[in-house]
Parts: C-alpha cells; sequence; structure tokens
C-alpha cells in the first residue's frame, strides 16, 4: 500500500475536509500532519483549539490511519521522515502565500519520485461563513485578551507593531511575508501614546485623554483580532490607575505598559535633555500593586517600564527596580535605552535572567535596532514593540504626495507614489 501524507491546520472540520481527507485514503495509508499552534497563528489566525485537540479530532475521522504533529509550513522534515508516495492538497495553493511552500515540496518529492496530487478546492459560502464565525470569536474580548500570554508561552518572542487607527491595524493584522517556507506576520499590535497623539496633531505630552485613546483601541478593535498592548504613559495617579486598568481589562487589552516616571510626561527619546522626573520604587511599587488588585482576570498583564538607563541612573538602579516592581506584581518588565549601541540592554538582559528567567522582558528597539528578533530572544527577551515605524513612514510618505500635487497643479505625478483605492479596500472585511 503507498504511503500518503496530506497536511491540516483547522479546527473548524467541515465537508470539504471530509472530502479531501476520503480521497487522499482511497489513494493508500493516510498520515495527517496537524500544524502546530505557533504555526497557525503565524500565517493564519490563532487556533480556537489547541494542536493537541486538532489531532484527536482528525485522528478520528475515518480513513486517517495516522496523525503527527506538523511545526512550520514547510513539508521538508516529515517529507524526509515518512518518505511518503504520494502527497495530497487542495489546489488553492497554486498561488498566494502558500505557493513557496509548493514549489518546494513538488522538488522534495522529484528527488526521490514521489507524486503530488492536488483537488479542487472546495468553494463554499457556508464553509467561509464558518470561518469568518470563528474570527470573529477571536476578536471577542476574553478570547483577544488571554491571547499575548498564551503567545509568550509558545513562542518565547512575540513582535507588535505600532497601529493609531483602524486601517494601521488591518496593516498590523494582515501583513505576511514567506521567508525559508515559514510564513512571518506580527502578533499584536502596539496603540503607542506618542502615535495616537501625533495623529491628533496633539503633543505627547498625555494631552489626548483616555476616552479619546480608548477610541483609538475600539477603532483597531472593530476590524482586528490581534492581541493589543497599551501604552499607558506614566499611568496617572494609583487612584486613576485602577480605573484604566479595568477599562482596559474589560475591552480585551491584553497589556498596559506604565513607565516609573512622575510629574508632566516628556518624550524618553529626549532623555536628559529636558527634566524629568523618576517616580520612587516605593511609589510605583504601590501604583503596580493597585492595578493588580484591581484587575478581575489572570489574562490580563501589567508591565513596568523603567527608565533608568534613559536618564542615565546606571545598571544598578535598573536592576533594583526591576526586582522591585516583579515583587509588587508587575507581570513583565520593560527596559528602554536611546542608545543605538545595544550593550546596555544586552548587559539588563544578562543581569536581570541571572535572578529571574520567568518574568517576560520587553523590548522597544527604536535606537538599538541593527539586532535581529533572534538574538534578542537568545539574550532572554520575550516581547519587541516596532513602536512608531507605520506613523514615521506615513507622514513622509504623505507630505511629499502634497508637494508633489503643488509642484505640478494637477496629480498626475502623485500617482506613480500613490496604492490603488481598490487595493486598499481590499484590506478592509465587509464585515465588522
Amino acid at each position: 500500500m503507498k504511503k500518503v501524507f496530506m497536511s491540516m491546520s483547522t479546527d473548524v472540520i467541515h465537508g470539504g475536509h471530509i472530502n479531501i481527507i476520503g480521497k487522499a485514503a482511497t489513494l493508500g495509508e493516510l498520515t495527517v500532519g496537524v500544524l502546530s499552534d505557533e504555526t497557525v497563528a503565524s500565517y493564519k489566525r490563532y487556533p480556537l483549539l489547541s494542536c493537541d485537540e486538532r489531532m484527536k479530532i482528525i485522528a478520528a475521522i475515518q480513513g486517517v490511519a495516522h496523525v503527527v504533529k506538523q511545526e512550520g509550513l514547510s513539508y521538508r522534515d516529515l517529507i524526509h521522515e515518512l518518505n511518503p508516495d504520494i502527497v495530497v492538497h487542495g489546489d488553492d495553493w497554486r498561488t498566494g502565500i502558500q505557493q513557496p511552500i509548493r514549489e518546494e515540496t513538488v522538488k522534495l518529492l522529484e528527488e526521490y519520485g514521489g507524486e503530488l496530487v492536488e483537488f479542487p478546492y472546495t468553494v463554499n459560502a457556508e464553509y467561509e461563513r464558518l470561518e469568518a464565525n470563528a474570527r470573529s470569536q477571536l476578536a471577542m474580548p476574553d478570547m483577544r485578551r488571554a491571547r499575548l500570554k498564551k503567545l509568550i508561552g509558545l513562542k518565547g518572542l512575540v513582535t507588535a507593531l505600532e497601529a493609531h487607527s483602524g486601517i494601521t491595524g488591518l496593516i498590523a493584522e494582515k501583513t505576511t511575508v514567506v521567508q525559508d517556507g515559514k510564513t512571518c506576520q506580527f502578533d499584536a499590535m502596539w496603540v503607542s501614546s506618542l502615535c495616537d497623539s501625533t495623529a491628533k496633531g496633539k503633543p505627547d505630552i498625555e494631552l489626548v485623554d483616555m476616552t479619546s485613546r480608548f477610541r483609538t483601541i475600539d477603532d483597531i478593535m472593530e476590524v482586528t483580532t490581534k492581541p493589543i498592548i497599551f501604552d499607558g504613559d506614566t499611568g496617572g495617579l494609583a487612584e486613576h490607575f485602577v480605573y484604566t486598568v479595568r477599562s482596559l481589562e474589560r475591552m480585551g487589552v491584553s497589556m498596559v505598559i506604565i513607565e516609573d516616571k512622575c510629574g508632566l510626561k516628556k518624550n524618553s527619546l529626549f532623555g536628559t535633555e529636558v527634566d524629568q522626573t523618576q517616580d520612587t520604587i516605593e511609589n510605583f511599587s504601590e501604583k503596580i500593586r493597585a492595578g493588580k488588585k484591581a484587575q478581575k482576570t489572570r489574562d490580563f498583564m501589567i508591565c513596568a517600564r523603567i527608565e533608568s538607563l534613559i536618564l542615565e541612573r546606571g545598571m544598578d538602579d535598573a536592576i533594583a527596580r526591576a526586582k522591585a516592581f516583579v515583587t509588587a506584581g508587575a507581570d513583565a518588565i520593560m527596559i528602554h535605552s536611546r542608545k543605538k549601541d545595544p550593550a546596555e540592554i544586552f548587559g539588563f538582559l544578562e543581569r536581570f535572567r541571572d535572578q529571574d528567567v520567568v518574568t517576560p522582558v520587553v523590548l522597544v528597539p527604536t535606537s538599538f535596532n541593527s539586532v535581529t528578533e533572534d538574538e534578542f530572544k537568545r539574550r532572554g527577551a520575550n516581547v519587541i514593540i516596532y513602536a512608531n515605524q507605520l506613523t514615521r513612514s506615513g507622514f513622509p510618505a504623505m507630505q511629499k504626495t502634497a508637494e508633489t500635487i503643488l509642484s505640478n497643479h494637477r496629480a498626475l505625478e502623485a500617482d506613480a507614489q500613490c496604492m490603488p483605492i481598490k487595493q486598499i479596500i481590499t484590506l478592509i472585511p465587509e464585515e465588522v
């Protein structure tokens, strides 16, 4: 009997899946590779059911002889291990994001005379409705809020891209790149005080109130499903921070990051160039304790952002604060630096990990941006936030377009700089 292999990710089984499994089983002894949770989350959506649960479901389907876990979209490892005579797939992967995976699979099969059998992809409005319902479940507050902590545990390192509107949220949600047989996309979104203020034409001094900032979160949440990390600035008074925590948690935000400064906010990019006051360890620890006491679920995370390196207070001060803030209940620590050399960030990671290997560490590599995510992960970081790149790239492009129109007294020359409206519309979901 020939050995047959096919791969599946779904946690919403419908007739199309049963149909292709049945066809594959007629070709020989069928092994199904079930994509790991991390792999599914990297290119599609976070699965509603865990990999173990999905493996049990697929193993129970008639015609399936064996079920194995598949790490990554690439079939390479399992083809080398199983040497299947036939690989089965729907013909939908001839184009789109999985096309490079198909091309790799064809080459691998050609090496030993294996065969690729493709069946017509089942198009059914009811199946599309089921998938849409699954995605809508991921957008619900309880599901969304819990996902960041799960992703950190699952992947070790997650990435977040700044979003300050519904459309930038959709860019963070949908942008995907295929690289070396793997898909890459952002895991979460960062709602920045700086970018939210800039989009409204206001200075970044906590002038935009929480009610307005919550509306930005609503705009993003209405059209996306990924976890949200919220820039809470200093958190304000402890009494006010309590209400912020409750509101964010109720909305479905996964994490709030607050910095250990007090008084009128001054952006950290200015460092010691402007007068900035760092809060005492005791006061800030009390703010963390108040926030943790106020939250209702275990999913919501409070991250303490330490400004010691920004304010040139030294590594010892940063480490002491990190230890105290974790003791006070902080779920994560963010360490920041405006130096292009990552040496002091690496130094902090090394010293912090010597005393704490559990608490997640958040980095915002705006200045020290030459370091790769793999390097950060190897050194003990868990969350990488790309904090303002969409804002910084978007404004120069719009300004250049405006100048081009003014210079030419028509819009023709500006068209080359513009994305077609039709292409923009495809980003926007028909239903919200």
